[in-house]
């Protein structure tokens, strides 16, 4: 293959998927005398992108398809799962178009701003993390923990809306602010919803609730 870097050529040939993370490089690159100035090459050449530290894609010229956001999501910074609007969005719960990656952690809140887009993450207090959380099949057939409808709406609520102080004040906010469906409400697993409210009782999973059991 005159012309290409052997390096990039082992990497693509080993690598199984577009995301890369730095160990499995400096593995893949520990025949060359100094790995970390070859990582810093094939940087420079533009053959690997660096997300953040220890992580990359393939540049535009290796890539065999498009990387997962939400893979890159799940490796930037955890624990994590992607939910709020990104996962809403994933749900079609919402109209608007949806640019940044959205994620709940234990963790401090944090928010990264990439050469692939800005990830963001939510604090949610631990006894609430992981009660809706399930194994979702993103593009490429692979797998990250993303929050089911119900609990990506709940969290939604909780962290970007707050407290409500009446059934009317979250009605509005529901329906005509982020512009969900009563069909999508009806749709919404009533016992999933009594556990999120056992763990964490809050008023938006309150109304949510007495709205479920009511359509």
């Amino acid at each position: 293959m005159k012309g290409i870097d052997e390096g990039m050529v082992l990497l693509r040939e080993k690598a199984p998927h577009e995301e890369l993370d730095y160990g499995f490089v400096m593995d893949c690159l520990k025949g060359y005398k100094n790995p970390r100035v070859k990582l810093h090459h094939l940087l420079k050449i533009g053959g690997l992108i660096r997300v953040k530290k220890g992580i990359y894609v393939f540049g535009k010229h290796f890539a065999r398809q498009p990387y997962s956001l939400e893979v890159l999501a799940s490796l930037i910074y955890g624990p994590s799962y992607i939910s709020l609007e990104w996962a809403c969005q994933y749900y079609r719960w919402i109209p608007e178009r949806v640019t940044t990656v959205t994620s709940v952690t234990i963790k401090r809140s944090k928010e990264f701003s990439t050469p692939l887009g800005l990830f963001t993450y939510d604090h949610l207090p631990q006894s609430l993390f992981s009660i809706g959380v399930i194994l979702q099949k993103v593009s490429g057939g692979r797998e990250v923990l993303m929050a089911t409808k119900e609990k990506a709406l709940t969290d939604l609520l909780l962290l970007r809306r707050g407290a409500f102080t009446s059934k009317k004040q979250f009605k509005e906010t529901l329906f005509e602010d982020l512009r969900v469906e009563e069909d999508d409400i009806a749709s919404l697993d009533r016992e999933l919803l009594k556990s999120l409210y056992r763990a964490h009782p809050h008023s938006a999973i309150h109304y949510l609730i007495e709205l479920r059991e009511k359509l």
